[in-house]
């Protein structure tokens, strides 16, 4: 797929199709890293909020368990 970059204020901005978006799941509130190599750009959605979303997830689940041990962790 070739695509031609939009004109977006001072800026340029690529627009990704809805059918791409929602094959990866991305929304426009998914955090995404761009990076560089210096020949091209990567997009990737961001790892931080994969971890975020990975610790309230085990947090959620493993609370009742290991509640005692988070409490004395907290002192």
């Amino acid at each position: 797929m070739i695509k031609k970059l939009t004109r977006h204020g001072n800026s340029m901005a690529l627009v990704i199709d809805k059918p791409i978006l929602e094959l990866l799941n991305i929304s426009s509130e998914t955090p995404l890293e761009i990076t560089t190599d210096g020949r091209s750009l990567t997009i990737t959605p961001s790892r931080r909020g994969d971890r975020a979303a990975s610790l309230a997830y085990f947090l959620k689940s493993s609370g009742p368990l290991y509640r005692e041990a988070f409490e004395t962790l907290g002192d």
